[in-house]
This record gives structure tokens, sequence and C-alpha cells, in this order.
């Protein structure tokens, strides 16, 4: 994956200096000779997810066949180089989170089945065949299951298929007629409003505490979890890419710093570095830095991932970081055992909540300038906030009233 990933920028790169050396160089004893490092042309990793997109669908053509075996090229990297080529994997890996080039790959996949069961070739792009294609996702006719696609899916395959072709040196004009049109079409036909995870309010909150066991390592972890992730407004993969303190992990997003008023957070997210403060609570019950405080305590965590799992049923701490679903997944199954929606059949309330919900319940609850929860949640834009306000603002301005009516 690491070698498909970096095809564009080596190749640029290295094989560009490796024209440049001489025959004489390329032989000398003290460099050694080139040896050819052959990369896979076809790429393998798939489209861009917003870091505040609620939900990824899966591949849902798990019956997909892999692609066809890609052809490979080779490019001459002098020995002196390789450790040079090594690191620029390594960046043109981290240009991406795992998530999306997972997404990404999902939908790629998804394409070249597609093509093969048509009898159609993926190379060169053609506007005629992904205007035919996003048709059949449209429909169900893509699938095994026969289930219409959803717009916000279908612009993601999009984005997934243009990535890719970029990285084949070759474009997708999105803005072709087959393309665009069929799009529109579709916008127009199928588009439904954004579906949106529930917000976890304060008191839903205090009510998925109480179902934690508090006599556990696990009970701990959690609590602390779901505390830092509310009052922080934190993505779930901002929870567990945490470290105790700076550069201690390869694969850490950030680190906390405990301070007397609180805890201050640096993380990197998709635009920069960005910090978030959580204070301490009015209430030693519901205090996010006393939970993380006890959690690294009695979890021993002196160094490395904040977040880990927790092994030997419950009684020991293992080393490894804990992966973003726990977070998606701990939320649900706590809002469940809290009766959280109990109007709903136990079956759609297990579809109402994810990790997002802690972040649409700071953003819904917090009564402060909207200015301040816009930085807590790291967004750009005053209109992106708002989109976690779950009926924060619902008739607090009565036009028909101010009307005089």
């Amino acid at each position: 994956m690491t070698d498909n990933l970096a095809l564009s920028f080596i190749l640029l790169i290295i094989e560009g200096m490796a024209r440049n050396l001489d025959a004489s160089t390329e032989n000398d004893p003290q460099h050694g000779s080139a040896r050819p490092l052959r990369t896979p042309i076809a790429v393998g990793i798939s489209s861009a997810l917003d870091g505040d997109v609620e939900m990824v669908e899966k591949n849902d053509d798990p019956s997909a066949e892999a692609p066809s075996p890609a052809p490979q090229i080779a490019a001459a990297v002098p020995a002196h180089l390789e450790a040079l080529a090594d690191r620029a994997r390594e960046y043109v890996e981290a240009a991406s989170a795992p998530n999306t080039r997972r997404a990404y790959d999902s939908d790629w996949k998804h394409f070249a089945s597609w093509c093969r069961r048509q009898g159609l070739d993926q190379l060169p792009p053609d506007p005629q065949i992904v205007g035919l294609y996003i048709t059949a996702c449209a429909s169900g006719a893509a699938t095994n299951n026969r289930k219409p696609a959803a717009v916000s899916s279908i612009e993601r395959r999009l984005s997934a298929l243009s990535w890719h072709y970029r990285q084949l040196g070759e474009r997708l004009d999105r803005g072709d007629r087959h393309i665009a049109t069929v799009l529109e079409g579709i916008r127009n036909t199928q588009g439904r409003p954004p579906v949106q995870k529930e917000a976890v309010l304060p008191e839903d909150l205090i009510a998925m505490l109480e179902t934690l066991d508090r006599g556990s390592l696990r009970g701990l972890r959690d609590r602390a979890i779901l505390l830092m992730g509310f009052a922080g407004g934190l993505r779930r993969s901002e929870v567990v890419g945490l470290d105790l303190a700076e550069d201690q992990t390869k694969d850490g997003r950030g680190w906390i710093e405990v301070l007397e008023r609180g805890v201050v957070l640096t993380l990197r997210g998709k635009t920069g570095w960005r910090e978030v403060e959580i204070g301490r609570g009015s209430s030693d019950r519901t205090c996010p830095v006393i939970a993380l405080e006890t959690w690294l305590k009695l979890g021993r965590i002196a160094h490395g991932p904040l977040f880990r799992r927790v092994t030997g049923g419950g009684k020991a701490v293992g080393p490894e970081r804990l992966r973003d679903q726990e977070v998606a997944r701990l939320v649900k199954r706590a809002a469940i055992a809290a009766g959280i929606r109990g109007d709903l059949p136990e079956g759609e309330r297990a579809t109402k909540f994810a990790g997002h919900s802690l972040r649409a319940g700071l953003a819904s609850s917090a009564e402060v300038d909207e200015r301040y929860v816009q930085k807590q949640l790291g967004h750009a834009s005053a209109e992106m906030t708002r989109r976690y306000q779950r009926r924060r603002d619902r008739f607090r301005v009565n036009l028909t009233k101010a009307a005089g009516l």
C-alpha cells in the first residue's frame, strides 16, 4: 500500500534524480549499483472523507472480486537513495488518514468490480462509463443487494475515482455532461436531508456514565473517553490519537498537558495544529479532568498512547492504542444501556448514536457565543458548527411574532 501511495511522489523525485546520475557514479563502489524499484501503477487508496462526516458507508458489494493484478514499472533507484525513498513513502503515507485510505480503496475496488462485470475498461478514464456507473449506483444496479446508494455516497465515490486517476497520471473530467448532468439529475430526484447522529446531551451523558463499572480499569477508561470526547468536542480519531506528551509515538496525532485549571490538548488535524482547552467541571462526578487523572493514575499510564486496550478480564492495561471504531461502539453501547431514545425500537436506536454524538452534544448544549463552540470543534466556518447544533436555536427568534402576527 505504501509503495502504491508513493508512486507519483517517488517517481517524480527519485527517478528524475536517477536519470541525472552519471553511469560511472551508478557503478561506483562507494555508492553501489542502482537496483530496480518495482512499484505498482494502480494505486490502492480511496475517497476523501471530511473529518466531520458522521458515517462512512462500507463497500456494499462484499462479494466483489479483487482488482486484476496491476502492471509494474521499474524505476532505477541508486543504493545511496534507498533511505530517502523509504522516508518519502512515510511522508506520502502520512498525507492522508487511515480512514481516508480505507474508504478510497473500497470505492476504487467497487468501481473496478462493476467495470469487470460490464466488460468495460477502467483506463483511460471515460466520462460516459463513469456516468453509467453512478447511474447504476443510484438505481441499485451496482450492488448485489440492489440497494440504491445515497447521493453523498455517490459524490464520495466520484471523489475517489478522481483521486485515483490523478495518481495514474490521468484526469477524470467531472464537469463533462455525461457525469455532471447525470449527477444533477440524481440530486434532484433522490436527494435527501443529511442523516445526522443523535446528540448526546449533558443529562444523557450523565446517564451513560452510570452504566459504566467504576471498579474496573475498563470502566475508568471509558468514563474518561466519554467525558473528554464530550467536553473537548473531539472526533473519535482525535480521542484515540492522543499521547501523554509530545513526540512519544509515531502514530500519535496530539498530546495532553494537565494544568491546575484544566487540560490543554494539542491536536493535529486536516488544516494543521490546534489547541483545545478542557476546563475542570463544577462536580467531581462529571469532571473530565478528574476522570482523566484517575485513569492515568490507576491505569499507570506514564508514556505513549493515552487510551489503550484493557486486557486480562479488565484488570490489565495493554500497550496498544485503541482504534477509533471503539469510541463509536462505546457511545452506542452506553447510550442503549442508559435507555436514551427509549421511544424507538432497539434496532433503530442502535443506528442513532456514534462518536459524533459527543461533538453534536457539546455544540447543542453549550450556552456560549457560537464562535467559542466553532473554535472548540475546529471548524473553519460557523455554518459547519450550526450543522452540529441539534435543535439548539429552534424558535429562539420568532419571526412570526416579530412581524406582528
